[in-house]
């Protein structure tokens, strides 16, 4: 069933009120792949009368008061994307279609959605239940963060939207455990996965650099985020809490990770895959189209990429799903008439992490001095692709699946270092999951800059081309009809440390070496919580302490683009 958006819904179940009320800034669709979907049945398979209100009007009371109040609590986020990265491209410029809006046109989610919605809900429930943040938007930004638009440096955005909570990272369990702190009227403030407000420091937290620091002084700034960031594994994290006006930002340590078992149990749950049908009447969703039809395999990046955000929100440990789970979710696509056979993605943040991880950091927690995949693959990870292997040919022989997509970016390196099995997975995807084209994200080709973007060499992009080159030409020798496989190359201008020289390398390099000429090429965006933006904002690399280039002209940036990717005249 879908989440009742609509009163009509709510008589119609026999509720009398709601125990909780969830605000979104997408559209409401019912699917694994929306944070807000799947908060929603969780907390409905736990017994709680849940509903959800997509995308309110902020000029009106008619959407935010249709459902009435909730006795537990509201649940707010911006949406399955940062509102600011949604709303404004890396020049500032305002972007015009959303896909995550119904007819596509960029004109219902606002600006910092957040902030927004809380404001809303407190404008017409003055005296109401607990607002409690969740999703990426506020996930990363629960701590003092850089903000790119505004250019300078935000209190917790627990502040600026004057919420009562404020639950991180992937957020099933400490979303159970509020709720049922809130129906026992029991306090929460011991509970992990969870941000909040204390007019003083708790004694056993781990006391950051405070605001007014971090504001005036670029190394307190980069001192906070390294120990920001190495507290949020839930084995070694410890309780931190940083002075913001006269009060602190309390944030306890991580929830523990759902289990194979939770995990199985939270995407088996019953997902509608569509748009509900109040919000689609109002026209076609792109995004749909994308996930209806994919499978999340597993959470989790150790990729660490210093531009990425998912190792704050998902965590650095990855977390797979049961091959019976993966292959019960294909059975109910087989159930859709709308199914055409065709899976669209079968991965997760990175799409061959799947089913092999590093002992050690299980037990252990995340290491804090050292990177899984950088600068090398450690000997303790042992890349192994074979589950996933096993996996995709069981998906392969159900009858009426004709295709499966990897779309989720790979990990070539991790292929590469896969000696049992990268070679085989490698064949496998090139025959069977890609159509033509196989994605992969180098981001740059000068080591200087890959190093501070925390990626593989140029010599491993090579060595995986010539690997990539190798297979293609003996999968077409096999079979004529064969059609010539290709590599698609993501890139990035103006990351911090990248000149215009640079770019010119990187042009000559990818001519030279991968026989192209870059289409796939983004200006780097600065967004909370990663140390690309650390490093944007301070000008220095955080793990040397030396000062490095930063291009912040747009006219630069774009002529950085502009080397590899020149506008030709119509």
């Amino acid at each position: 069933m879908f989440l009742p958006t609509t009163k009509k819904e709510i008589e119609k179940l026999g509720w009398e009120k709601l125990d909780i009320i969830i605000i979104t800034g997408d559209t409401y669709i019912d699917s694994s792949y929306i944070g807000a979907a799947i908060i929603g049945k969780v907390l409905l398979n736990a017994g709680y009368k849940v509903g959800i209100i997509a995308q309110p009007d902020l000029n009106s009371e008619k959407d935010i008061t249709r459902l009435g109040e909730p006795s537990l609590f509201w649940g707010v986020t911006g949406g399955s994307v940062d509102s600011m990265v949604a709303n404004y491209t890396a020049l500032r410029k305002k972007r015009r279609s959303d896909d995550f809006t119904p007819g596509g046109v960029n004109n219902r989610r606002p600006d910092r959605a957040v902030i927004a919605y809380s404001n809303l809900i407190r404008r017409y429930y003055k005296n109401t239940s607990p607002i409690v943040l969740g999703g990426i938007e506020a996930s990363l930004r629960r701590i003092a963060h850089y903000d790119f638009w505004s250019d300078k440096i935000r209190k917790s955005i627990l502040f600026d939207a004057k919420a009562d909570y404020l639950i991180y990272g992937m957020g099933e369990k400490a979303t159970l455990t509020l709720a049922e702190r809130f129906k026992t009227q029991k306090t929460p403030y011991d509970l992990p996965g969870i941000c909040y407000i204390a007019k003083s420091k708790p004694e056993d937290a781990l006391e950051l650099p405070s605001f007014e620091k971090v504001t005036s002084d670029k190394q307190s700034f980069i001192k906070m985020f390294h120990e920001f960031y190495n507290n949020n594994d839930p084995i070694t994290a410890v309780k931190l809490a940083q002075q913001q006006d006269t009060r602190f930002l309390v944030q306890n340590p991580s929830a523990a990770y759902l289990n194979q078992q939770e995990l199985d149990k939270t995407y088996n749950l019953d997902f509608e895959q569509d748009v509900h049908p109040f919000y689609k009447k109002h026209g076609k969703v792109k995004t749909l189209e994308t996930i209806r039809f994919s499978i999340t395999g597993h959470r989790g990046c150790y990729g660490e990429c210093n531009f990425c955000a998912i190792a704050m929100h998902q965590g650095r440990t990855v977390r797979w799903r049961s091959e019976n789970s993966i292959l019960k979710e294909v059975q109910t696509f087989l159930k859709d008439s709308s199914f055409k056979g065709i899976i669209s993605d079968m991965g997760g943040p990175t799409g061959n992490m799947y089913g092999f991880e590093c002992s050690k950091k299980l037990e252990k927690g995340s290491c804090t001095k050292k990177s899984c995949i950088f600068p090398q693959t450690c000997s303790l990870l042992n890349p192994d692709h074979s589950k996933q292997l096993k996996l995709l040919n069981k998906i392969r022989n159900i009858k009426g699946v004709k295709k499966i997509f990897i779309a989720s970016g790979i990990r070539y390196d991790l292929i590469l270092d896969d000696k049992k099995y990268g070679k085989k997975y490698l064949q496998e995807i090139l025959k069977h999951h890609i159509s033509g084209q196989m994605k992969i994200a180098p981001e740059h080709t000068e080591n200087e800059v890959l190093k501070l973007m925390r990626k593989p060499s140029k010599e491993v992009l090579i060595s995986f081309k010539s690997l990539f080159d190798k297979i293609s030409e003996t999968l077409n020798r096999k079979n004529e009809k064969n059609k010539k496989q290709f590599l698609t190359y993501y890139l990035i201008a103006a990351h911090p440390g990248c000149s215009e020289e640079h770019m010119r390398n990187l042009k000559s390099f990818t001519g030279k070496h991968l026989k192209i000429n870059p289409e796939q090429v983004q200006v780097f965006t600065p967004t909370p919580s990663t140390y690309s933006s650390l490093m944007y904002y301070t000008g220095i690399d955080p793990f040397s302490g030396k000062k490095i280039f930063v291009e912040k002209k747009d006219g630069a940036k774009n002529r950085q683009k502009a080397t590899i990717t020149p506008k030709t005249k119509k």
